[in-house]
């Protein structure tokens, strides 16, 4: 079992980046793929972006690719999310997940997929 804690949320303007990051406690972090979801008011959780357990596979969402860019430390347990170019629509609580079930070059799109959930981390871009 693994515990998640997701930081690094906070009020942005639009343009502006933010780096989110996600500790996980145990030993065997390396052993999962990890996973960025969102969640804005009014709307399901959707995925952002994932990581494989290595680190050299990563998947995101067509609405954040080429601003977005995810990233872990095995060594430290973290995995990150960096959010480049804000916009309002990026505006939700944002969840990291782990999926400990995926093989090392791989890591999955969809919430059911991922065990593990963090508590949340408010992200808010204005205008």
């Amino acid at each position: 079992q693994v515990q998640l804690v997701e930081s690094g949320g906070g009020l942005v303007q639009a343009g502006g980046s933010l780096r989110l990051s996600c500790a996980a406690s145990g030993r065997t972090f390396s052993t999962y793929a990890m996973g960025w979801f969102r969640q804005a008011p009014g709307k399901e959780r959707e995925f952002v972006a994932a990581i494989g357990r290595s680190g050299t596979y990563t998947t995101y969402a067509l609405s954040v690719e080429g601003r977005f860019t995810a990233s872990r430390d095995n060594a430290k347990n973290t995995v990150y999310l960096q959010m480049n170019s804000l916009k309002p629509e990026d505006t939700a609580v944002y969840y990291c997940a782990a999926d400990p079930r995926t093989g090392i070059y791989y890591a999955r799109q969809r919430a059911n997929e991922y065990d593990y959930w963090g508590q949340g981390t408010q992200v808010t871009v204005s205008l």
